[in-house]
């Protein structure tokens, strides 16, 4: 019996395999009502009839038969409908597809967000005001950053107004207690200061910034502008040995004392500590720029009667055109004529005057030669004899004044200092030229090759720490003040936006622009305060707010002391 139910199996799976017979889960769904019927209400024999006509075994006409059992055993229990299952199902699937949307949605926004601590608002109040933005723009800030991004989502809290005044006052009055430490480690560095004053509703801001680093060392709310207010606020900087300015009396006042303070001290010093520590001399050098801001108008004024003159004589000339009678016309259309040539040829002669004396200004003659005091004095002097009249009063003034060309001076007196040998020095000064103006064409990279061999042969194997000695000097040239005109327009810009701008905002826009890297220029990747060789243990504008004072001072000491 074994061995015949075990035939049986192994035929059932042959024919269930066998080639042109249909798998059973490929069976039309009547042919498994049949295959029931078959087996649960057929004759003998009728199992079998019923797999050959369904193309199955006689196996999966029992199986279908319990199976068809089953279900309707199932459909009449008690609970739920199938359909109502299926429904209740679908509409499951469709929550949970939506829910992995919303939570793949929220995860990309979750990468994106930026969570906002109480101290990151601070520190976004304090550096936007910092910037220039006004409390109320800094508020519109908050509210874009803090608006709830799903909808359905409750809006997360966001300061007003008077709470982000509150932060910025708080840290401005901490920028000014760090500003006071570090001014005293600072402005001793400078050697070069661009002062000038700006005025807030009448008040004078004494400003002052070292041009080669554009550090502002000097940002100050004055009662006046006279010149013991200015010679106080220059004191610290104890170093200082050039300043370039405008020709203002109280800033020159100030200038003038703390220049016979200075003499005074180093009267009073004894021979070891002038050799120690020397009281350096002051020179003071008049803003060129300032100059030609003086002779523009003069020139603007004169061309204007020039076109004047222009208009009438065409209209001279339309009336001689449509006269019938001619004769008294003409002798006015000519005299019209005369007089534009004549003060036509007097502002071009003016304009050649000025034109000689801001070349006698500049930092290179004409030629291409380095421009020297004794050549820019005979072309200033000679300028000034055709700059006459009493409009050209103060701009020749300012010319024959002897600080207009103290920087050529100092140039010519550090580069002696720099290199003693004249023949050298001048074949120095025309390489640096050569290679401001870059090496474009052959014959120009050929004269920097021949004066390279005549400056080794000159200097020997050292010449290019000579060179970058006369290098340092003619790129350290300051001959106006735009640095600080620079920082100037930025205060103005932002006291446009805020009205008024208090000591302690003041403060806190200082410290955050000394801290500030350039993004661009040659200044690029470095801080003002980085330039100007202040060592500190960080150069992050909140990071210094958040410091200690005492602590700084002691960090500030010891990198003082180790240096």
């Amino acid at each position: 019996m074994k061995r015949e139910r075990d035939n049986e199996s192994v035929t059932r799976y042959q024919r269930n395999h066998a080639p042109g017979v249909a798998p059973m889960a490929k069976l039309p769904v009547l042919s498994w009502i049949g295959n029931a019927f078959a087996a649960l209400c057929g004759k003998h024999g009728d199992v079998t009839a019923q797999a050959k006509a369904a193309r199955c075994s006689r196996q999966t006409v029992y199986d279908h038969a319990d199976k068809v059992q089953q279900a309707v055993h199932d459909a009449h229990l008690p609970g739920p409908r199938r359909d109502t299952l299926l429904a209740d199902n679908e509409r499951l699937r469709q929550d949970n597809h939506r829910l992995r949307q919303q939570l793949a949605q929220l995860q990309r926004q979750r990468a994106d967000a930026v969570v906002l601590t109480p101290l990151k608002k601070q520190r976004l109040a304090v550096t936007t005001h910092a910037m220039g933005l006004s409390f109320n723009q800094i508020e519109d800030l908050f509210a874009l950053l803090l608006a709830a991004d799903v909808p359905g989502l409750p809006v997360r809290p966001r300061p007003d107004r008077s709470t982000i005044a509150r932060w910025v006052r708080r840290w401005a009055l901490q920028a000014g207690q760090v500003l006071g430490l570090l001014d005293e480690f600072s402005r001793p560095l400078a050697e070069v200061l661009a002062p000038d004053e700006i005025f807030f509703h009448g008040q004078p801001v004494l400003m002052g910034v070292e041009p080669a680093s554009m550090a502002l060392l000097l940002c100050q709310r004055a009662a006046d502008r006279k010149g013991a207010t200015w010679q106080q606020a220059l004191l610290p900087f104890t170093r200082l040995s050039y300043v370039v300015c405008d020709q203002g009396s109280g800033l020159q006042a100030g200038l003038d004392a703390l220049r016979r303070s200075r003499a005074a001290a180093r009267e009073r010093q004894t021979p070891a500590e002038a050799a120690s520590k020397a009281v350096p001399a002051l020179e003071n050098g008049l803003d060129v720029f300032h100059i030609e801001k003086e002779a523009r108008p003069v020139l603007a004024r004169i061309w204007r009667k020039v076109e004047a003159r222009w208009q009438a004589w065409e209209q001279a000339e339309q009336r001689l055109a449509c006269a019938q009678d001619r004769r008294g016309h003409v002798q006015k259309a000519q005299a019209a004529r005369r007089e534009l040539e004549r003060l036509w040829g007097w502002y071009e002669r003016l304009e050649a005057g000025w034109r000689r004396a801001k070349a006698a200004l500049g930092l290179w003659r004409p030629d291409g030669r380095l421009n020297d005091p004794a050549w820019a004095r005979a072309e200033l002097k000679a300028a000034c004899g055709v700059l006459v009249g009493p409009l050209w009063a103060k701009v020749r003034r300012l010319l024959h004044d002897e600080r207009t060309l103290t920087f050529l001076v100092r140039l010519h007196r550090q580069l002696a200092l720099a290199v003693p040998d004249s023949q050298l020095r001048e074949t120095l000064v025309r390489l640096w030229s050569l290679h401001q103006r870059g090496a474009a064409s052959g014959v120009r990279q050929g004269v920097c090759c021949v004066l390279r061999v005549v400056c080794q042969r000159l200097g020997g194997e050292n010449w290019p720490e000579v060179y970058a000695r006369v290098a340092a000097a003619l790129s350290g040239v300051v001959r106006a003040s735009s640095a600080v005109e620079c920082v100037n327009s930025v205060l103005r810009m932002q006291q446009a936006r805020h009205r008024n701008l208090s000591q302690e905002m003041l403060d806190l826009k200082r410290l955050y622009w000394n801290c500030r890297p350039f993004r661009c220029g040659k200044r690029k990747g470095k801080c003002p305060y980085q330039h100007l060789g202040v060592s500190l243990p960080t150069y992050d504008f909140w990071e210094l707010l958040q410091r200690d004072p005492a602590k700084l001072r002691e960090e500030l000491s010891n990198q003082h002391l180790a240096a």
